[in-house]
């Protein structure tokens, strides 16, 4: 696939500086880009990366200074990237209809033009939107629910009644519906409290490989729209995550947390049971947040505190061996005077 230079600054709303007729034939990391491939700039900690490139053309914010090189000047390089990348590699056709190795309940209700795969089982009472892409062994349990254009990945298990939004992403291995950690104890003996609620995935929302999102016990858990969640995250029961939050891998939210709009959660954070955070809040890699978050806040440390109170406590820490010293000798200075 090529295409002109000046095509692709239209696409990504950039402008040129240099050929607009340059032919792009790929597109490649700073690195490892030629004559012919575009790249990008979008950390200033690569300027130096950039400029020693063999790239054709790099996308790259105003002021950024790339001599020898043709420019796209855009605004946000990395989201002009991430267009460009849309127009070099498109996705993967789908391939309609459905696979006789497929197993379908008979009082299910599967849209138009599915793509279901091999191995695929859908439990019964189940209702399939249009244009939903099935992958290998993905599993439905009865009366599960799914928007049109929703993909599933090999593996994917939906436990009985998850209801899924339209356009939403589950990746490979992905677990909606499993039953939240919930036991009483009868002396020393824990007895498991049942699970009765549901799942519910709102639109548009994109789920990395291995998570697992629990039911409710008693209502539903759910997830708001827009939200991408990376790999390997837990979300327990009743947790609700408003719209367009990100969650990095390995985080954990416990039961019955309530989570607003734009909530970001950095890699390996957790969140204990039933605490609220509020619109906008950031959580630093790590960080275990143990109470409620006013919106806007950025929290780190365990247990998590406002970002610049654990900035000046870690700078602390990092003097206390000095000042046990001082003290020490003070101490010993002390001593001997007596």
């Amino acid at each position: 696939m090529q295409r002109r230079l000046a095509e692709i600054a239209t696409a990504v709303g950039g402008t040129v500086e240099g050929d607009p007729e340059r032919p792009v034939r790929g597109v490649a990391a700073l690195d490892r880009a030629g004559s012919h491939d575009l790249s990008f700039l979008a950390n200033s900690r690569y300027r130096g990366v950039a400029r020693a490139s063999r790239a054709g053309a790099i996308l790259a914010a105003p002021g950024e200074d790339l001599p020898g090189h043709d420019v796209v000047r855009v605004a946000n390089p990395y989201l002009a990237w991430v267009r460009v990348l849309a127009l070099f590699v498109p996705p993967e056709p789908p391939r309609r209809g459905i696979d006789p190795r497929a197993v379908i309940g008979e009082s299910s209700r599967v849209g138009a033009d599915p793509d279901i795969r091999a191995g695929v089982v859908i439990g019964e009472g189940c209702v399939i939107g249009d244009r939903v892409r099935l992958h290998p062994h993905v599993v439905l349990g009865d009366g599960v629910i799914l928007g049109d254009d929703v993909v599933l990945h090999p593996q994917v298990t939906l436990y009985a009644g998850a209801r899924i939004g339209n356009r939403v992403v589950l990746h490979a291995g992905v677990v909606i519906g499993s039953d939240g950690f919930g036991y009483a104890l009868d002396g020393d003996a824990p007895v498991k409290v049942p699970q009765i609620g549901g799942v519910v995935i709102e639109d548009d929302v994109e789920i990395g490989a291995g998570v697992c999102v629990d039911r409710g016990a008693l209502g539903d858990t759910r997830i708001g729209r827009g939200t991408r969640i990376d790999n390997l995250v837990q979300i327990a029961h009743n947790v609700q995550l408003g719209e367009n939050c990100l969650l990095a891998a390995q985080a954990g939210i416990s039961g019955s947390t309530r989570l607003g709009r734009g909530v970001m959660m950095a890699g390996q954070s957790g969140i204990v049971g039933h605490v609220r955070l509020g619109d906008g809040v950031r959580v630093a890699a790590k960080s275990a947040v143990t109470k409620d978050v006013p919106a806007g806040t950025t929290v780190a440390g365990v247990p998590a505190v406002e970002i610049g109170r654990w900035r000046r406590a870690t700078a602390a820490m990092a003097r206390l061996p000095r000042l046990f010293r001082r003290v020490a000798r003070l101490e010993k200075e002390d001593s001997r005077r007596e």
